[in-house]
């Protein structure tokens, strides 16, 4: 016997299927850098996070933006990935840290971004811990446009599971953000808000 509740829900989706999809698996970061020899590379990897792509990454001569196309491109997994679990380790491994705590202390920024973003793709039904690396990350780059909307998509990933105008106002108020460095192609953001746009009407 359905309930009220779900009767409500499922009306809801029927008048807004579009929206079965979600921030994390409808945004296509990649656009402009699909040429980019490392994002082909990511591609071909067919969601596996390689050695080349790990040591991508970690060097912080890498452009963020790309960094993140690069996870972009490996995916998402429906019944879930380790990606994030590899490259933690390889972190682990090539910095030197003995344990998490550790790491979330002296990793940058930018390791812990891709670290959020793996962990957020890998099982995007469950985004808790990717949000704790991605708060982790901010807090070491608060002025960096794409730091702001990687974090933003998790925790509206997150917002999906109970308020959609929040899916929408998380990533919005990162666009309204004039103070933040726009180290991200302008048509990367036009993708993302293609798609969170979406979320504006519900909002009342």
């Amino acid at each position: 016997m359905k309930t009220k509740g779900s009767i409500i829900l499922f009306f809801s989706l029927m008048s807004f299927p579009i929206l079965a999809d979600s921030p994390l698996t409808s945004t296509d970061l990649t656009g402009p850098y699909r040429n980019e020899a490392i994002v082909k590379q990511a591609v071909a990897a067919r969601g596996k996070l390689t050695d080349e792509l790990m040591n991508y990454l970690v060097n912080p001569k890498s452009e963020i933006a790309i960094k993140m196309a690069v996870i972009n491109a490996l995916g998402w997994g429906f019944n879930g990935q380790n990606n994030a679990g590899t490259f933690l380790s390889f972190l682990k491994t090539k910095r030197g840290y003995a344990n998490d705590k550790i790491l979330m202390k002296k990793a940058s920024g930018a390791d812990l971004l891709c670290l959020a973003y793996l962990k957020a793709l890998d099982d995007y039904f469950k985004v808790d811990q990717a949000i704790i690396y991605a708060e982790a990350a901010l807090k070491k780059n608060q002025k960096s446009y794409t730091f702001n909307i990687i974090a933003a998509l998790i925790k509206a990933q997150k917002a999906m599971d109970a308020d959609w105008c929040a899916v929408y106002t998380i990533t919005n108020k990162v666009r309204l953000n004039t103070k933040l460095l726009q180290d991200v192609h302008a048509d990367v953001i036009k993708n993302i808000f293609e798609y969170m746009d979406l979320y504006k009407s519900s909002c009342k």
